[in-house]
């Protein structure tokens, strides 16, 4: 696997995508840089190495050029997470960007206009990447959460770079800490998987049954599960089509050997709201016109067991309805269970939005062993997938 230890980037210009697809107010001030500052080592190593970077990234999901998606919005913000005054070129491709990247000098920085005003770049137009190509000497691809499409600049630009290719520090990470849970996990190894909906999750139950010792299914899931087996759910969410694939993955596990720990009692409430009326019932006789919105505490207790004796734990989906106050104790107990493995020795892998978000919410985000910034990304390497944008570093 090349990495930035392979090159030496002296006098050289780097074309690195990132991603910069970051959360802009209506005055279009970044309310979470997360993503340019998880990007920032793979850039301070190249300046640091006499190099100069061209960024480019995509914002949002434009339709042509719009104004409220360009990438000068970010320029401010990139400029003070990276110490340097980022340049900007008003296209990615032609004359502009050609300009700016030929007088770029050692330790400077340009950004490129979003990508994404070009349909090329989501075609994986061939003439649009090598345009982009041609600005750099060395390619690197810095972007996890994007690197599950085969998108010029994520795939197509790299057959431009046969040997000149190699992936930044968070692009390394990510990889390395999912191959720490998928090929080089230490037993026993537990996976966390909440959500609302098995039909999202089946591929990665599917993939990961031969790689795990104790699987927690959370979340919405849970009815599914509960009710395929003859319980009463009473109003809670359920994909009845799912059933019959519940029951199959159930036999699997016993079969492979895994332990399936599911909820044994809820926080059920009379309405999907915070200030509904809530009683902790058995996730079996949930009373008709109420419906369960979180683990409850007996079940919590039977997670923290299992969490506590794991050495490697992956956890993707919250335990309950977390964004609203009244459920989200089951989701603060899990990443409080996880944090104190982790501290422990354990190795602990959060990814997927949700999981994401609740980390963060709830100050959980620096006792986990790595945080992934890459959902669809991540959950497609966990359903055994190979990755374009990795594939093409890797060719």
């Amino acid at each position: 696997m090349k990495t930035l230890n392979d090159f030496d980037f002296k006098n050289k210009k780097a074309i690195i995508r990132v991603d910069f697809n970051v959360p802009l107010d209506e005055n279009f001030n970044v309310t979470d840089a997360t993503r340019i500052e998880a990007a920032k080592p793979t850039i301070d190593a190249i300046l640091a190495q006499g190099g100069s970077v061209i960024l480019m990234s995509h914002l949002g999901r434009p339709k042509g050029v719009e104004e409220k998606y360009s990438l000068k919005h970010i320029l401010k913000t990139a400029s003070e997470i990276l110490g340097v005054e980022v340049k900007f070129a008003s296209n990615c491709i032609g004359e502009e960007a050609q300009t700016a990247a030929k007088d770029l000098k050692p330790g400077e920085v340009l950004l490129l206009e979003n990508l994404r005003f070009h349909n090329e770049e989501e075609a994986g137009d061939v003439n649009f990447a090598k345009e982009l190509a041609s600005l750099g000497d060395i390619y690197v691809n810095d972007a996890f959460g994007t690197a599950h499409r085969a998108h010029a600049s994520t795939t197509i630009i790299a057959q431009f770079f046969p040997t000149e290719k190699c992936f930044g520090t968070l692009l390394a990470k990510e990889i390395e800490s999912l191959n720490k849970v998928l090929k080089n996990s230490e037993k026993p190894v537990t996976a966390v998987l909440g959500g609302s909906k098995v039909s999202s999750k089946i591929t990665v139950i599917e993939n990961i049954l031969d790689k795990v010792d104790h699987m927690i299914i959370g979340g919405g899931m849970t009815f599914t599960f509960i009710k395929a087996q003859g319980g009463k759910i009473g109003e809670s969410i359920c994909e009845d089509d799912k059933q019959e694939l519940a029951l199959e993955i159930l036999r699997l596990a016993k079969e492979k050997g895994v332990q399936i720990h599911i909820p044994v009692d809820v926080v059920a409430a009379d309405d999907f709201s915070n200030t509904a009326n809530t009683q902790i019932v058995d996730v079996t006789a949930i009373p008709d016109g109420w419906q369960g919105l979180d683990a409850g505490p007996k079940s919590l207790e039977n997670f923290k067991k299992v969490i506590l004796d794991s050495k490697t734990i992956l956890w993707n989906g919250p335990l309950g309805v977390f964004e609203m106050e009244t459920f989200s104790k089951g989701t603060i107990a899990l990443g409080d269970f996880i944090a104190e493995s982790t501290q422990n020795g354990a190795f602990s892998l959060v990814g997927g939005g949700d999981s994401v978000a609740a980390v963060k919410q709830f100050g959980l985000e620096d006792k986990m062993s790595y945080v992934s910034t890459g959902g669809g990304a991540m959950l497609e390497m966990l359903e055994g997938k190979i990755l374009p944008g990795i594939a093409a570093i890797l060719d």
